[in-house]
C-alpha cells in the first residue's frame, strides 16, 4: 500500500528542490525544525494540516495545490497493478536469463537478473 505521508513528503521535496532551496531555508521560513522537515520529506513523520500549510506557505504554494498533486499521484498508483497490493515475488525465465522481482515495501522493489554462464563448446576429434 502507498503511504500517504510518503507521497506528501515526495511532493514537498520536489517543490523545494524545484525552487533550488535548501531544507534550512524552508524550515526557517516555515518555522519548523530542519530535522523534522527532513523527516516529513522522507515520509517518516506525518505533518499536521497546520504544519503542512506553513510549509506550503514557505514554498509559495497553496495547501490545496499540494493535496491535489498528492491526490493525482495516489489515483495513478491505484491503477498500477501491485502498487497498492504488494506482490510478494514474481519470477520468469527464458532458459538463459532468469529475472525475479521482489516487492520489499510499498514503493521499493528489487529486480534481480541472472544469466546462465556460456559454456565453451569442446569438440572431440
Amino acid at each position: 500500500m502507498v503511504l500517504l505521508r510518503r507521497v506528501i513528503g515526495d511532493a514537498l521535496r520536489a517543490r523545494r528542490q524545484g525552487q533550488h532551496r535548501t531544507l534550512r531555508e524552508v524550515s526557517t521560513a516555515a518555522n519548523v525544525s530542519l530535522g523534522y522537515l527532513s523527516e516529513i520529506e522522507r515520509g517518516q513523520k506525518e505533518a499536521s494540516s497546520e504544519l503542512l500549510a506553513a510549509i506550503c506557505d514557505a514554498l509559495g504554494a497553496r495547501l490545496s495545490e499540494l493535496l491535489s498533486e498528492v491526490s493525482n499521484t495516489l489515483a495513478l498508483a491505484e491503477n498500477m497493478e501491485g502498487v497498492l497490493v504488494p506482490l510478494e515475488e514474481q519470477a520468469t525465465s527464458d532458459g538463459d536469463v532468469s529475472v525475479s522481482v521482489r516487492q520489499e515495501s510499498p514503493l521499493k522493489a528489487t529486480l534481480h537478473a541472472t544469466r546462465k554462464p556460456k559454456r565453451d563448446i569442446v569438440y572431440a576429434a
